[in-house]
Order: C-alpha cells, then structure tokens, then sequence
C-alpha cells in the first residue's frame, strides 16, 4: 500500500472510530501506525539505556492515546498530532525508570545556545520561532537539533503546561499526553476483573458456580441452591471454602 493510499486509509478509519468507537477499529489504526511507534523509538533508544523493544511497547500506549483523543475536525495530519503522544509516553516512562541519558557534551552546549538565541528570535519575529529556524541560526540539521532537544527534554524538568504540537485550532501540551486517570482507573478495574476471572476458574465447579450465583448475579441462598442443585447450607459451605481459595490464589498478586 503506497503511503497516500495509506493516509486516505488511516483518515477514513479515524472517522469510523470517531463515530462508532470500537477495539477492532483502533486495533486497525495501531497497524496503520506501527512505523510511527518504530520511528521514535529507534530516536530515543539511541539516547538511553532502555532496550528499543520496551520503548515500542511502551509507545504503543501513546499511539492508542492519540487515537482516541484525535479530532478528525481540526485538520491536523495525524502523524503530527500522534508522534508528542507517542514520545511523551516513552519519556514519561524513562523519568519512572529514572533512566540515565548519555548526553553529548556538544548537545549540552548546543542545547544552552538554542536557549539563549531562542530569546533574540522571539525579539526579532515577535512569535516563538520555528525548530527549523532555530536549526539554522545553529548551523546544524533540523534533525540533530531535534534530536538534542528530544535528549535535554527527556534529562530535564519538564513543565505540564509546555506545548508539544501545534495545529490549526489547537495546542497540545505535555500534560495532555500523560495518563488520564480516568483511564488508569477504567485499567485497573479490568486487570482486577481479568485476574479475578483467571482465579475463579481454577476453583471446582459448584463453588465457582455459587460464587457467581450469590456474589455476581445477587441470588438468595435459597435460589442459588435450586439453580445448582444443592442445599442452602452446601451453598453456604461452597462460599467459605471459595473466598478462602480465591484469597489464596490471589494473594501473591496484590503482593
């Protein structure tokens, strides 16, 4: 698939998910855009200790973020809007790592005179000035010098309000690309549900069965035991040697 047909590809799957959200949908867009994920994580793993492979998987995270927050609207490429997603999920993860960077010693000066020729730019344009301009009164490709960026940013204190795309109608700052809570929220609940329904399905099966009749569908004792076809009082010892099992089971996990 040449890659306008994969654009038109990608733009038309933005706009089904946008109407009708879906997993399989947005399972389709992430392989639209796995070579974004490999490009940034290729350039970060050049500057840090972590293996690319972790670096992927963690960018994955940001590329499914920026899906579901794309405004197909704006009109905004979704390369640009996606790749400050993607980034700002692996140096959100390097800073939990408290992974070391090897910074250049050049990259360090270079860094300390974009910020000072910076200042006289925005003087002289009166706007902030553009990477590209700020490569040249440099002397260096527009690739090192985002690269240094990327290296400095990532070693650096960052402030949740710095802007890390611009479109059209709107900005993009770093805190929007960290995890809302909401999501982390919606996460956990799945993970429990997950664990839970692995550790239900090693106990024996009239105690998986009156666990899910009294707990989970609300039943009395009573109906409970007609449903299985035991007595009350069976329902009740099925309970007590459940909860004791699922403790068990489940015990080295929360630890």
């Amino acid at each position: 698939m040449s890659s306008k047909s994969l654009s038109y590809r990608c733009i038309e799957l933005l706009q089904d998910y946008s109407s009708q959200p879906s997993n399989k949908l947005r399972n389709k867009l992430v392989e639209l855009n796995i070579g974004l994920v490999r490009k940034v994580a290729h350039q970060v793993s050049r500057k840090c200790a972590e293996p690319y492979e972790d670096l992927e998987q963690i960018g994955y995270l940001g590329l499914i973020r920026a899906i579901e927050r794309f405004d197909i609207q704006q009109g905004s490429a979704f390369s640009s809007f996606a790749i400050p997603y993607i980034r700002g999920e692996m140096l959100h993860y390097l800073r939990d790592r408290g992974s070391m960077m090897r910074i250049p010693r050049r990259w360090q000066e270079l860094y300390a005179r974009g910020k000072k020729l910076r200042k006289g730019l925005i003087e002289k344009l009166g706007r902030l000035p553009k990477d590209n301009e700020l490569a040249a009164a440099l002397e260096v490709s527009l690739q090192e010098w985002s690269e240094c960026q990327l290296a400095l940013q990532n070693r650096l204190p960052i402030s949740l309000d710095a802007v890390v795309t611009n479109s059209i109608d709107s900005s993009v700052t770093f805190g929007d690309t960290i995890a809302d809570p909401r999501c982390q929220r919606q996460r956990k609940l799945t993970e429990d549900r997950l664990q839970l329904q692995g550790a239900m399905s090693q106990l024996e099966a009239k105690t998986k069965a009156a666990i899910e009749c009294v707990f989970l569908q609300d039943l009395p004792r009573k109906e409970a035991a007609q449903k299985i076809g035991i007595s009350p009082m069976t329902v009740t010892r099925h309970l007590h040697k459940g909860i004791e099992q699922l403790e068990s089971i489940l015990e080295p996990v929360v630890a």
